[in-house]
């Protein structure tokens, strides 16, 4: 069985899907980021997502305020849309979700 090859994330890649609300508060949207961190399957990345809430809570901090459940419409066939379920992630859960996931996955800062 061949190796995979390792992955690679960059601070560059991290910092090019960053939002800024009305507050300038800045946030990610989870799916942009497992996009980013190359899974290929959401249900992979929501497993990520999940050791990442455990983290948090292990560490004394409310999940609820860096990972926030939000709606995201997406463009289907002929015009039509769709609403998908997306996580408004702060930095720091975007810090646990790469320490969480794939360890085949490496970052570079």
């Amino acid at each position: 069985m061949a190796k995979k090859e390792i992955s690679t994330y960059s601070q560059q890649t991290f910092e090019s899907i960053k939002h800024v609300d009305e507050n300038g508060v800045e946030f990610w949207y989870a799916r942009e980021l497992q996009t980013a961190l190359e899974y290929a399957q959401w249900r992979r990345f929501e497993e990520s997502i999940d050791r990442a809430k455990v983290a948090c809570e292990a560490s004394g901090i409310e999940v609820a305020d860096h990972f926030a459940g939000v709606g995201k419409m997406i463009n289907l066939a002929k015009g039509a849309q769709r609403e998908i379920s997306d996580i408004k992630l702060s930095r720091y859960a975007c810090y646990l979700i790469v320490m969480n996931g794939d360890p085949r996955k490496e970052v570079y800062v």
